[in-house]
């Protein structure tokens, strides 16, 4: 069954139209802008911060690793409904008459669901049994408040007041204590997934994480041992902060200093935050400098207007970048890309039925998407709970979030389930497989 979509007002403003999430992304844009101004401790890093509690030592060293996890937060709520498109649900062409993907030109169609054309760059690793999607998943319980379902998304331990996030757990579970083990690049200030007593990295990029000001190497080189011998006898929190940035310095130096040209022929989007923080990543994971996560972020995906068609509109832009600067990503580590296994997250999804602009409101379930190392590919995963066609209605999830990043965590990392989302029991989901 198929829709012929009349075209909708698009708004030429690109900025969020909800006011929650707007307030949400100012509050941790002003929080990133006081980070760079009074970063780094007396001029050790530009716009790089480690973070965390466990500054007791400078006697930080991550090893090289087996596997790394990236995790890719699709911030906003991205509508799972057209990325992957229930087309053997005839209430999802009833309910969005102005805005749905006909059946025509899905990609990797199956009986029931396909991908958007958007989506076409990663065709490839969907055809090489790389590329998979879970449907119907998200909390346990809807929750549609931005701020309040991020930070339930990314601490995924209901209940608990430690404020400790799932990805700061993962890595804490081996107690090497070094700040790159996980790192975060676009935003100097850690998400909540990262937060926690073990320090981690959040910085713009590769080429941030340097001395501020430093010139050239001579006078890097200078300005590094003057401020080693600075703070090398400093007692106190300061002076174990000023010595930890210096050694995050010294160990990333491997990335900084490394080929920054894209491998393989990759070419990523221009002017796009998402290509740049995945380029940032694929330079760190050649360098093989011990960062087991990463994680980047993606945004905003609040589309309450103007979603538009297969080929215009809020989406199509967002899904355009989405795809381009995920395959350029996936093509930049070549076979290095067996070692790595990529995860997404939104906070929610968005509502069955259009609105009067032609847009989405906040809903429940939604889809993940996995590639690389692991990843049983070529194929959709999940329950589908059927649609209902009022102004209320959501995509209900039959699948808990957790249940997909513990087979993650677990094939993958050799984490336990209860290390990384305490008092959780996962079902089986049976989109990886140890590699």
């Amino acid at each position: 069954m198929t829709a012929t979509p009349s075209t909708p007002a698009i708004p030429s403003s690109t900025e969020s139209c909800c006011d929650e999430f707007a307030r949400t992304d100012r509050a941790r844009i002003g929080r990133r802008g006081f980070l760079r101004t009074a970063a780094a401790l007396g001029g050790a890093a530009a716009v790089t911060t480690a973070h965390g509690t466990a500054f007791t030592s400078t006697a930080y060293a991550a090893a090289p690793v087996d596997r790394v996890l990236v995790v890719l937060s699709m911030r906003g709520a991205c509508d799972g409904l057209s990325l992957v498109v229930p087309h053997g649900d005839p209430v999802y062409y009833s309910a969005r008459p102005s805005i749905a993907v006909p059946s025509s030109r899905l990609l990797a169609k199956d009986g029931f669901f396909g991908l958007h054309p958007a989506l076409s760059p990663l065709l490839p690793w969907w055809t090489s049994g790389k590329l998979a999607a879970v449907h119907a998943t998200g909390l346990p319980a809807p929750n549609r408040s931005h701020f309040s379902a991020m930070e339930e998304v990314e601490d995924a331990d209901p209940g608990s007041d430690k404020r400790v996030g799932w990805l700061n757990r993962l890595v804490g579970r081996n107690g090497t204590g070094s700040p790159i083990e996980a790192i975060q690049f676009g935003s100097g200030v850690p998400v909540a997934a990262m937060s926690g007593p073990e320090p981690v990295l959040a910085t713009s990029g590769a080429d941030s994480v340097k001395l501020s000001a430093a010139g050239d190497a001579a006078s890097a080189a200078k300005r590094y041992q003057s401020m080693t011998r600075m703070w090398g006898d400093v007692p106190g929190p300061l002076g174990s902060g000023a010595r930890t940035a210096l050694d995050v310095v010294d160990q990333f130096a491997p990335v900084r200093t490394g080929p920054s040209t894209p491998a393989n022929g990759a070419v990523y989007p221009g002017n796009s935050d998402l290509g740049r923080a995945l380029a940032s990543t694929a330079r760190t994971i050649r360098a093989d400098v011990g960062a087991e996560v990463i994680t980047v972020d993606h945004g905003s995906w609040d589309h309450h207007t103007g979603i538009g068609q297969p080929d215009n509109g809020n989406l199509r832009r967002m899904a355009d970048q989405f795809a381009l600067s995920l395959a350029a990503f996936l093509t930049d580590l070549g076979p290095l890309a067996d070692r790595v296994t990529v995860v997404t997250l939104s906070e929610f999804g968005r509502r069955v039925k259009e609105n009067a602009n032609q847009g989405l409101d906040h809903g429940y379930g939604n889809v993940m998407f996995l590639v690389g190392a692991g990843v049983k590919g070529g194929r959709y995963y999940g329950t589908w709970p059927g649609l209902t066609n009022t102004t209320d209605a959501d995509l209900l999830v039959t699948t808990d979030y957790r249940s997909v990043l513990s087979e993650v965590v677990t094939t993958g990392l050799g984490a336990s389930t209860a290390a990384v989302f305490p008092g959780f029991s996962p079902e089986s989901v049976g989109v990886m497989q140890a590699v």
